[in-house]
């Protein structure tokens, strides 16, 4: 996104303006008596500092981001989009949008009860109770006829006036005493501290006042030096906001009476000096300079999400991202914003519509803190801030803005979740193709899988008895023509296993297959990208198949644990590459991998007729593993209505001891195999092992035989031929014994 701001006219000073405007509002002087007498001097004190373990950490967040890369228009949600992706930045970006809009309407409205001294002269002298629209919406009116025609130029000269005004009344605050001030020797009432069981009523209630200090990064787009003006403007507004809010409570716990601090609204004019003209008037300045502030960025933050196409029409994405041809303001957003702001002026009250808006500035300062710490977790080379904060201040900050969310208001923080989640599906469906959210998890997720593989290795190394789990490779150059073997890795490392696929190039590495490998494995990628899929992809070149499986089974686990097996996968009816892999068997068996041989059957797998596993005990280690390996198998969703299916033989008379040894096998190994899924033929003189199997398993899904590599090398057409009538088969060696006990 370009900023469509030709001529950058700001430097530090309107950004430390804008915040420091936007953090001094209504509250200080309307809500901060109320919190002191209700909880004390150090009840208040404690809110203060739960705001700041917020504000904080976000001011330090959004300077270290400020500070990496170039901030163009759009303030907080250019941060946040380019971060988290556009359609997560779109869908914080328009909530956002909506806080900032309808803080003006709540700075206006709160603007109004600097004149309560009319309202109660027509009231009691008249007898006229006038609404306070009377005021807000000319005030409204006014307001947005300056924002609009003279733009933010005249905005930050209207701040410039505005700070003035409530500097005054702030100071003459401070200079004024009271008669219990000199009762009471100035100094706060011993163990000042009470009703601490309403502290998050008071909590909320106050909370908007730490909703305001990163007001001015909204002009970002406006600014020489972002970099510089953002951290240096945003970091001092908070910190001074921070002081004067500590000073103010002193202040007011020193100054009047409890009672005197809950009846009265206005307590600050009965301590400060001509309090009764000059903290109206700060009031109103600091109100005023809320809403100037606020209509400044608002505007702004929408024009950006309309030049990033975040709004289903063209035609509006376009008007709303116009500026004006004299100074490029963007006048067409700070219409709309007038215009939304008037609507809540109009409806009067924005008391329930302010703990909305906290939630909205909770859930983009918790971002902001979320994207540092993610920042800093993944360690890229290229998240370079010149301004560096701390990662623990970032989790600090991401957390304490979900606990404020729960514990200001609960349905209102799943209300606004929701909200956020609607439209987030909604920009999806329209914005397919943009994506950026994996971006930033995948540099944490590098961090977390290769700290996690070093542990894995070093406690693996230290146990005598290792648990068993299938880590397993597979290699194919026919990815494209059949998919049984990739299915069967998916299958595996669905729940229990994990499997690696390489799609092999052949030939010698050089820039030619280099580039044809990069766009072939871009391909498998998008042919296998379903939910269910669990198998890491890659591609080797290797200009034979023995180098490429020297070389894959030397290659580490992508699981953090060695690979233990190895499949081969061939055509059933066309067995051309068959030979190849007898031959590399003895390769594979003196690393001391198990081997599976997949032949695949043209015939379409029916998955309810189930696994069939055809056992003999003369190769214990096989039974194990063919046992196990169909447990694992089953656990995909795609054989959930299967079931396994034993076989074994035996010879006359030894029919009730191989039944009772295979079926304490079953029990004690605590399998999902019941006594009627257990089959034990009789062998007879004449009965070929390979007659049965395609006489018992010719409609399984998938059937399960063990092998000896010794006797697959002298007799491979005996050992692998001869079950034409069955489809696919699973041919497995065991390297050793598996526990299933």
């Amino acid at each position: 996104m370009e900023s469509v701001t030709s001529k950058k006219r700001f430097g530090t000073i309107p950004v430390f303006f804008t915040a420091i405007s936007t953090i001094l509002g209504a509250i200080l002087f309307l809500r901060f008596g109320y919190a002191v007498g209700t909880l004390g001097f150090w009840g208040a004190l404690l809110i203060i500092l739960i705001g700041h373990a917020l504000t904080i950490p976000t001011a330090f967040a959004i300077s270290e981001l400020a500070t990496n890369k170039r901030v163009e228009g759009g303030g907080e949600y250019f941060i946040i989009s380019r971060s988290f992706g556009l359609n997560i930045g779109a869908t914080i970006g328009i909530a956002l949008y909506l806080s900032q809009a309808i803080s003006v309407a709540f700075y206006i409205i709160a603007f109004t009860e600097a004149f309560e001294f009319i309202f109660n002269y027509f009231s009691n002298s008249l007898n006229i109770n006038l609404p306070r629209q009377v005021i807000s919406i000319p005030a409204m009116i006014i307001l947005g006829y300056f924002i609009l025609r003279k733009g933010a130029n005249m905005g930050v000269k209207l701040l410039y006036i505005v700070i003035g005004i409530l500097a005054l009344s702030l100071l003459l605050f401070f200079l004024g005493t009271t008669e219990y001030a000199i009762s009471s020797g100035n100094k706060i009432p011993a163990g000042d501290l009470r009703n601490m069981k309403e502290f998050f009523i008071v909590l909320a209630i106050v909370f908007p006042a730490f909703t305001g200090m990163t007001a001015g990064v909204g002009l970002s787009g406006d600014l020489k030096n972002p970099a510089r003006s953002i951290p240096r403007g945003t970091i001092l507004a908070t910190i001074c906001g921070m002081l004067i809010y500590v000073a103010v409570i002193y202040k007011l716990s020193i100054s009047v009476s409890v009672e005197d601090m809950l009846s009265e609204q206005l307590i600050m004019s009965k301590i400060a000096i001509m309090g009764v003209f000059i903290v109206p008037l700060g009031l109103a300045a600091s109100t005023l300079s809320s809403a100037i502030g606020s209509v400044m960025v608002a505007p702004r933050t929408l024009q950006a999400l309309a030049l990033d196409s975040s709004f289903p029409s063209k035609r509006v994405n376009k008007w709303l991202s116009l500026g004006r041809k004299s100074d490029n303001e963007p006048a067409n957003a700070t219409l709309i914003t007038i215009i939304i702001a008037l609507v809540f002026v109009a409806l009067g009250g924005v008391n329930m519509v302010a703990e909305i808006i906290s939630m909205f500035f909770l859930v983009t300062y918790g971002s902001l803190c979320l994207i540092s710490f993610l920042n800093h977790f993944g360690s890229s080379p290229s998240y370079r801030p010149s301004f560096s904060s701390r990662w623990y201040f970032s989790l600090l900050g991401f957390l304490v803005a979900i606990w404020a969310m729960f514990r200001i208001n609960a349905p209102y923080a799943l209300a606004s979740i929701l909200v956020m989640a609607a439209i987030y599906s909604y920009i999806k469906v329209y914005h397919r193709e943009r994506d950026g959210l994996e971006s930033l998890f995948a540099n944490a997720l590098f961090q977390m899988n290769r700290n996690i593989q070093v542990y894995l290795q070093r406690s693996g190394s230290k146990k005598k008895v290792k648990e068993w789990r299938p880590s397993v490779i597979c290699i194919s150059k026919d990815s494209f023509v059949r998919t049984k073997a990739f299915r069967l890795l998916n299958w595996i490392s669905h729940r229990y296993g994990f499997g690696t696929y390489l799609h092999r190039i052949d030939g010698y590495y050089s820039r030619a297959t280099s580039q044809q490998a990069a766009e072939e494995l871009s391909k498998l990628i998008e042919l296998y990208n379903t939910t269910n899929n669990h198998v890491f992809v890659d591609t080797i070149i290797s200009p034979s198949y023995t180098s490429a499986l020297a070389q894959a089974i030397q290659l580490p686990g992508i699981s953090g644990m060695e690979n233990n097996m190895v499949i081969f996968e061939y055509d059933k009816e066309n067995p051309e590459n068959l030979s190849e892999i007898i031959e590399n068997t003895g390769l594979i068996k003196a690393g001391n991998f198990d081997i599976c041989l997949l032949a695949s059957s043209r015939k379409d797998m029916n998955f309810r007729n189930g696994i069939h596993i055809w056992i003999d005990f003369q190769y214990p280690e096989n039974s194990s593993l063919l046992i196990l390996m169909s447990f694992i198998i089953s656990g995909h969703p795609d054989w959930k209505r299967s079931n396994i299916k034993v076989f074994d033989t035996c010879k006359p008379g030894q029919f009730e001891e191989t039944k009772s040894r295979l079926t304490e096998l079953v029990r004690t190994g605590r399998l999902p195999i019941t006594e009627k899924n257990i089959e034990i033929i009789t062998q007879e003189s004449g009965m070929t092992l390979k007659n049965l199997i395609n006489e018992r398993s010719a409609s399984a899904a998938l059937t399960m035989i063990g092998f000896d590599t010794q006797i697959l090398k002298h007799e491979g057409d005996v050992i692998l031929g001869g079950c034409d009538e069955i489809g696919t088969i699973l041919f497995v060696n065991s390297h050793s014994q598996k526990d299933i006990v």
